[in-house]
């Protein structure tokens, strides 16, 4: 079976004319519409591009532009900036979800679904921008659609709860929380994952999601609420956290 993707009106939205259109193929191409084919057909691997791309990219203009702020501010306006709510946001906005091939096994997730590939695809066009023509290509549709939401505010906003314990555990217990998971249930189309989180190899955290990162933000939202941590991250009190 033969994926077909309109790249040109994918080029059109990108503002750039693909030499290689499977690139452009691929990077709208969900791995479901792919199984039994080569990893490359699928965008999974563009989107492990161009999330260290769009990653270093960000990092380095926020750097730039932000000269008075501090390592944390920064730090949370790139969380802000490459979330994957943003990125699927903007996905939506330029009409690419209309673009996106999916297969048979993932019709039934909905809007769920949409969402995830949606912001996947986002990382997927980084990845073959930068392929397809180098660095400034990449950069310029990142500016274009994505730095109109780079400004100062987005240092205040609320720190998402993986952040905020990764932040607390490396200053307060000099250790990185760990993720495992403890169970997936339900149907193919709809699983539910539960994922515990351990801080110096103790289970301070559990949470159910329908996504890996669902269930992992809930976990390390139960491991702050238990380890005391309020709003500001200061620690409120010091009870034992095991569950």
């Amino acid at each position: 079976m033969r994926i077909r993707v309109d790249a040109r009106r994918v080029g059109e939205i990108v503002g750039h004319e693909f030499s290689d259109h499977d690139l452009v193929t691929s990077a709208l191409t969900h791995p479901s519409a792919a199984e039994g084919m080569p990893v490359s057909t699928s965008y999974e691997r563009l989107e492990f591009l161009g999330d260290s791309i769009l990653g270093a990219m960000v990092a380095t203009d926020l750097f730039r532009r932000f000269p008075d702020m501090d390592q944390g501010q920064l730090s949370q306006m790139k969380i802000a900036l490459v979330s994957g709510p943003t990125l699927s946001a903007i996905s939506e906005g330029l009409g690419l979800g209309e673009h996106i091939v999916f297969g048979e096994s993932e019709l039934g997730t909905g809007e769920r679904g949409l969402r995830h590939a949606l912001e996947d695809v986002y990382e997927a066009l980084v990845g073959a921008l930068y392929l397809d023509a180098g660095f400034e290509a990449a950069h310029d549709f990142v500016e274009r659609t994505l730095y109109p939401l780079m400004t100062a505010d987005l240092a205040w906003r609320s720190i998402p709860p993986k952040s905020r314990l990764q932040e607390v555990t490396q200053r307060d217990f000099h250790c990185a929380p760990e993720y495992k998971l403890e169970d997936k249930s339900g149907p193919a189309h709809s699983p539910t994952f539960t994922t515990v989180v351990l801080v110096q190899g103790r289970r301070v955290g559990r949470g159910d999601g329908s996504s890996k990162k669902e269930s992992q933000a809930n976990a390390a939202a139960d491991a702050l609420a238990r380890l005391g941590y309020g709003e500001d991250s200061r620690r409120l009190h010091e009870e034992d956290p095991c569950i």
